[in-house]
């Protein structure tokens, strides 16, 4: 069997997650993907506020759920998710 068809299904690297986090957060947040950088605060420089955010984790937990059996973020981690950079680490060291 060839080593591409197994390609989409191996581990997710960290830019991969960025460009995941930041599209869902794009269309949530109706702005261009490309204004949006790992270390800006959802709240403070995206104006965000916690619905984006819940929309935003169940977003990721569909995308990801695909790739990674079971994947979830957990209600208690989500007050220390305050940037874009938290959120792509948080996914980044769950799903790889």
């Amino acid at each position: 069997m060839p080593a591409e068809t197994h390609v989409e299904h191996g581990p997710l690297g960290r830019d991969e997650i960025f460009e995941i986090v930041r599209d869902r957060l794009a269309d949530i947040l109706e702005i261009e993907p490309a204004t949006i950088t790992e270390g800006q605060s959802f709240v403070d420089d995206l104006d965000a506020d916690s619905l984006a955010l819940i929309e935003l984790v169940e977003a990721l937990e569909e995308e990801l759920s695909d790739r990674t059996t079971g994947f979830r973020i957990e209600d208690e981690d989500l007050e220390d998710l305050k940037t874009v950079r938290d959120a792509v680490d948080y996914v980044h060291e769950r799903a790889s």
